[in-house]
């Protein structure tokens, strides 16, 4: 779906979202004076993302990282939604010989300073999210979301082979009942790496998400509960439990 048919779903209100180089940036209404919502009458957030299946190079991820910055400087407080649609990093010399790792992880610190500086951070995939390009955005994020039909998988099963050595059609087949192996948001929501699926109003969808956002990194809870990532959360409970009996 094209970014600014998902910003008039969004934000009934109005928005003001600039688009340079695949690169996104502004702000958006959530609800209407004459709509009070959870989220409280025409609540304005800021929209950082991307869009034309961006590839993440040393470039957009700077830019990305100098708004979620500008955001907490210049609106304390004020939520952040981060629009993805993203092939994942750009594959080039140029952008590895530059560090490109050391730039997206400076994108992962500044999302989570915003959040540790009160900015509430709600991710959305509405298009298309692969690689390290979706980690350091709508994975950073307090709660992710995707739209029905986008594209997510973090690496490719022909990919995954090559690296992992393991052939590919016995990864297509634990794709089957594994959704660890499995691309799409429907595998995603099994794992807890997104909280839902939206469909119908996104509007109010986006209201409901700014008001009940859960306290805590509740990702591997989920994962658990929907039978897709079984052991994140026993990993994570005995670890707590180990450290609580080591203390004085």
């Amino acid at each position: 779906m094209d970014w600014q048919q998902v910003a008039q779903a969004l934000f009934p209100g109005g928005f003001a979202i600039n688009e340079q180089d695949n690169f996104l940036s502004g702000e958006g209404k959530v609800g209407t004076v004459a709509d009070v919502g959870p989220a409280g009458p025409a609540q304005t957030v800021a929209v950082i993302g991307t869009c034309g299946h961006a590839p993440i190079g040393v470039e957009i991820a700077l830019a990305q990282a100098r708004a979620v910055l500008a955001v907490v400087r210049e609106h304390p407080g004020r939520p952040i939604v981060l629009l993805v649609d993203t092939q994942g990093q750009r594959l080039r010399h140029r952008d590895e010989m530059l560090g490109i790792n050391s730039y997206m992880a400076h994108l992962g610190k500044c999302v989570d300073l915003a959040r540790r500086q009160g900015h509430t951070i709600i991710g959305l995939v509405y298009d298309q999210a692969l690689s390290g390009g979706f980690i350091t955005s709508g994975l950073m994020a307090d709660d992710c979301y995707a739209l029905a039909g986008a594209t997510i998988r973090v690496m490719g099963l022909p990919a995954m082979a090559r690296i992992t050595k393991v052939p590919e059609e016995r990864l297509t087949a634990l794709a089957q009942s594994n959704p660890v192996f499995a691309p799409g948001p429907e595998n995603y929501v099994r794992m807890g790496g997104l909280r839902q699926i939206w469909t119908g109003d996104l509007a109010q969808h986006l209201e409901d998400a700014l008001a009940t956002l859960p306290a805590g990194d509740r990702r591997a809870a989920l994962g658990q509960a929907r039978g897709g990532r079984l052991l994140a959360q026993r990993v994570i409970d005995a670890i707590v439990a180990g450290v609580d009996e080591l203390a004085p």
